[in-house]
């Protein structure tokens, strides 16, 4: 009979194939051979091993503890998503080089912890929480590992565990006061139910946002080894082409880059601390604010209204970020003008340029997508969401710029 590490192996490389039928008799195999309490503690052990094998592989090739919690929901769903979360756990317990705090902090963020008593015994724990039989247990570890080992290199955007250069940039500065306003104010604009307020409150946002990534960018040091960092924002179905607009336009407001990934489910974005964490409040915030006036929008439709809520809800969430970045824009322009140092334009301009450098360096074969508009109604209801009673009812389309993209 063979061991337990083959036989996880043989069902591994068959749920990577297309044979279904073999990939099954695996499974079997693998039941059959934890038909004892050894065979089943040297099963367990052999999949978390090959699950912890799999995160450590992908660290080093820019995969971060929220990406792999990220895709393994979306393509696992979110019980067997946290077969990968318990990998992590088990593959930062056994790390003996340095970690830096990001990494520590982003597990703790998925609650990724060794609660199992022992690896022995961890498949056979997950299934008692779960409430899984042991057949769907293996097989969900099994895709599991499948997942893992499949898996692309992805750009490194910040230094890994075990890294010997520094990890410089990209900290969050969470504790800052004006980002705490920033966030009681996307709060309230995402719970009123009129349009113009929640437009205020985040116009002034953006203003608050805009005035602190200009105090930062004047007292970073000159000479200073800080570099642009990035982080990556998930841009899953339904309509993930219309979120990927937005996490760019928002990054553009912000003088940062975005990529995105399709068939990943993510948007990287790229540019300096302050800015990227500015990225992430908004892009989070205004997705709230255009799926509620997205739904309020359905309601109100015309009887004559298009024929297809698809077609309606992606272009109006297409205009709502195309008309929220020209409003975010407005606001940062106005708040750099009313900074009005001499020395701040070009600060500025050297700041956007190390952003570029750091786009090519990553994505040096990044394209451009065009996103198309499928219902006028939707396209004039989502402008309409965006920029409140300033805008007249049936104001024609206009087209959709392109975006970047992998």
């Amino acid at each position: 009979m063979p061991d337990a590490e083959e036989l996880v192996g043989d069902a591994v490389t068959a749920a990577r194939g297309s044979d279904v039928r073999r990939a099954e008799r695996q499974l079997d195999r693998l039941m059959i051979g934890a038909v004892d309490a050894a065979g089943t503690r040297q099963v367990d052990t052999a999949l978390l091993d090959r699950l912890a094998r799999g995160v450590g592989r992908l660290v080093p090739r820019g995969w971060q503890p929220a990406d792999l919690a990220r895709i393994a929901t979306r393509r696992l769903g979110s019980r067997d998503a946290g077969l990968v979360v318990d990998a992590l756990a088990a593959h930062r317990r056994d790390l003996t080089a340095p970690v830096p705090e990001w990494w520590d902090a982003q597990l703790r963020e998925l609650d990724a912890s060794v609660w199992w008593e022992a690896d022995g015994r961890h498949l056979t724990g997950w299934s008692a929480r779960t409430g899984t039989d042991r057949y769907s247990a293996l097989r969900a570890a099994v895709a599991a590992v499948a997942l893992l080992d499949g898996l692309p290199p992805v750009a490194l955007l910040r230094p890994p565990p075990g890294s010997p250069v520094a990890v410089s940039g990209g900290g969050r500065t969470g504790g800052s006061r004006m980002l705490d306003r920033v966030r009681a104010l996307l709060a309230k604009a995402e719970s009123t139910t009129f349009p113009a307020e929640a437009e205020a409150l985040t116009g002034k946002a953006q203003e608050l946002i805009a005035r602190h990534s200009i105090e930062a960018a004047l007292l970073a040091a000159p000479g200073t080894d800080e570099v642009p960092t990035g982080v990556r924002l998930g841009t899953e179905a339904p309509y993930a082409g219309a979120k990927a607009l937005l996490v760019q336009e928002v990054a553009a407001a912000n003088r940062c880059e975005a990529v995105w990934s399709d068939d990943l489910g993510f948007s990287t974005v790229l540019g300096w601390a302050a800015d990227l964490e500015a990225v992430e409040l908004l892009y989070t915030s205004l997705l709230v604010q255009a799926t509620a006036a997205m739904l309020r929008g359905r309601d109100q439709r015309r009887p004559t209204g298009g024929r297809r809520t698809r077609g309606y809800d992606e272009s109006f969430l297409n205009a709502f970020a195309l008309r929220i970045g020209e409003r975010l824009r407005s606001a940062t322009g106005a708040a750099t003008e009313s900074a009005g140092t001499d020395r701040l334009l070009p600060v500025l301009a050297a700041r956007s340029e190390a952003v570029r450098e750091r786009l090519d360096t990553l994505f040096p074969g990044v394209t451009r997508a065009r996103l198309t508009v499928r219902d006028a109604e939707g396209w004039s209801s989502g402008t309409a969401a965006a920029d409140a009673a300033s805008l007249a009812p049936g104001r024609p389309a206009r087209p959709v710029r392109g975006g970047r993209r992998r």
